[in-house]
């Protein structure tokens, strides 16, 4: 088979979609990460959500920190609202700020709610207990949803120890989606699969909607120039459609299943798209290590540096 025939079958296949936890969404297993909106132009945006249709991606992830994502998305969803399943995140901790956050969101975008509101990068103990308390952000979202501004409530992180800190907030509140770094090079740390398994065999039991970052991620940036993410991305298609296969194709020993945040680099939205079409099975474990190697794939996330992100 000729690469052209192996790419006209790719593109011929549908988007496949799974259940997003027990929402009743069937959501594209690559969600689009609308973070690659953020310093857009608004022509540019235009033309990169232009893709998301056709493409089969149904659901849109954005943030109320994501620079100019929200402002960006508010032309496309004022024609195509009902085509996606929303979700935003707020970053902050407090009741009256988080609420005031979510409020702000659905101005900026121009709709009445959103389908997810997420407690964003929820790692620190401090941030945590405020979140968690007497008037924190949780106790808000919560009033929110009753009055239908949000129908779900998620939580996300980065870093080695958000699996852990997703356990810690799953034991406090009934959360309907996480959302967490996954990628080979990251899994191949031995605490943190442990942590990934325990989140994910957890999810499960519950139908929580299990959330993946950082599928495509090569290390972090050796050089200068232009970025268009803050990790240094695969670019090669054969690499990708390895990264994002490991992920798709991760048996997490249950009905649900991982899904892929697209990378905030949207040049490289057709490619996720289309790994994601042609995939089948994951690669094997001697396929990674080679991409590995010959990459110089590394973990981004050590526990000391850049866990804030």
């Amino acid at each position: 088979m000729t690469n052209s025939q192996s790419d006209d079958r790719s593109q011929a296949r549908p988007m496949p979609t799974e259940p997003f936890g027990s929402t009743g969404h069937r959501s594209s297993r690559v969600l689009f990460g609308a973070a690659a909106l953020g310093s857009m132009s608004p022509e540019r945006a235009e033309t990169t959500l232009s893709q998301l249709i056709p493409a089969g991606v149904n659901h849109i992830d954005t943030a109320a920190s994501y620079g100019d994502s929200e402002d960006r998305l508010k032309p496309f969803l004022a024609d195509h609202r009902s085509d996606f399943f929303l979700a935003t995140k707020t970053g902050d901790r407090s009741g009256e700020t988080a609420r005031a956050s979510l409020e702000r969101s659905l101005e900026r975008m121009g709709v009445d709610s959103v389908d997810l509101i997420q407690l964003h990068n929820l790692v620190e103990d401090d941030e945590w207990a405020e979140a968690f308390g007497f008037g924190g952000a949780v106790e808000a979202l919560v009033n929110a949803r009753s009055e239908g501004l949000c129908r779900f409530i998620g939580v996300t992180g980065h870093g080695v120890r958000i699996p852990g800190m997703h356990l810690r907030s799953l034991a406090e509140f009934e959360f309907d989606s996480v959302l967490f770094p996954f990628n080979f090079s990251m899994m191949s740390l031995p605490t943190y699969r442990a942590d990934v398994q325990a989140l994910v065999s957890l999810c499960q039991d519950r139908g929580v909607a299990l959330q993946t970052i950082k599928s495509i991620a090569r290390r972090r940036w050796l050089s200068d120039g232009p970025k268009f993410a803050w990790y240094e991305p695969l670019t090669e298609p054969d690499a990708i459609a390895n990264a994002v296969s490991y992920v798709l194709g991760h048996d997490t020993g249950g009905g649900q299943r991982l899904f892929v945040n697209s990378s905030s680099d949207a040049r490289l939205l057709p490619l996720i798209v289309e790994a994601a079409r042609a995939h089948t099975k994951a690669p094997s474990h001697e396929t990674l290590v080679a991409d590995q190697n010959r990459l110089d794939i590394t973990p981004l996330f050590d526990g000391k540096e850049l866990e804030r992100i």
